[in-house]
């Protein structure tokens, strides 16, 4: 509580020594020694805004739009207090099996998670197409529970309820952060994709997710089958007989 005191009032501080109003994110550097160094502002909000709005109960949205007509903050962070814990996993157009590479392609079958402390905010449906003109970014997949052992858990149900077919995607790594036993004791920092990249992309996915996309695939195969137009009989036109074929049949006639 002290550091996250400390890290709120040098936030507003600097917001305030520049005159800005309105919603913005200040991130900072914090070391083990528990110093913390400015790094950049962000006048707008970051795409990790819904894990403060669940964890603080806060609609951070409706707020920044009230303070740009002029109307006042309906909550103040004096009155604020933490409560429980939320994790976001941004659902990328990318393959991460393949150095992250973006991908393109039309989503042929899209089923959203849900359930208790599950919320999706996405910007895709069945029948879109992900092009290369903007960012990969499809949706954000965001969990919270109680605790933080809940919150995990939720959040791998999520991932395994949630079928992307069409395209790759971030979906299957996300899975595989969730398992990892670093993540799950909190011990991370900004280098532990360096140190856990080489065991969270080597291997085949596990069966439990591809087995569900391999039926799905099937049955959309199917369904394009079925709703396809019936093939036209093909009509051939009557063969003339041959010269041989006339004469053996003017012998047989007598002729």
């Amino acid at each position: 509580p002290a550091l996250r005191r400390r890290l709120s009032e040098s936030a507003a501080a600097a917001a305030g020594a520049v005159g800005y109003l309105g919603a913005g994110t200040i991130e900072f550097l914090l070391s083990p020694s528990g110093e913390f160094y400015f790094l950049e502002m962000n006048t707008r909000l970051q795409v990790e805004h819904p894990v403060t709005e669940l964890v603080y109960g806060v609609d951070i949205v409706r707020e920044q739009l009230r303070v740009a007509m002029g109307q006042p903050l309906r909550v103040h962070a004096g009155t604020l207090q933490p409560r429980g814990h939320a994790i976001e996993c941004r659902i990328t157009a990318e393959d991460p099996f393949n150095d992250f590479l973006p991908a393109t392609g039309i989503v042929r079958y899209l089923a959203i998670p849900g359930g208790p402390g599950v919320r999706w905010d996405g910007g895709i449906e069945a029948g879109n197409e992900v092009t290369l003109y903007y960012d990969p970014l499809i949706a954000k997949l965001i969990v919270w529970g109680e605790t933080r052992s809940v919150a995990l858990e939720r959040m791998r149900r999520a991932l395994r309820e949630l079928a992307i077919v069409g395209i790759p995607s971030s979906q299957p790594f996300h899975l595989r952060v969730m398992d990892d036993p670093e993540f799950q004791r909190g011990d991370i920092d900004v280098t532990y994709l360096e140190r856990a990249g080489a065991r969270l992309l080597v291997g085949e996915l596990p069966a439990d997710l591809t087995r569900p996309l391999a039926v799905v695939a099937a049955l959309l195969a199917e369904e394009r089958r079925a709703a396809a137009p019936p093939a036209a009989p093909s009509v051939r036109p009557p063969e003339r007989p041959s010269g041989w074929g006339l004469a053996a049949r003017r012998e047989a006639l007598g002729g």
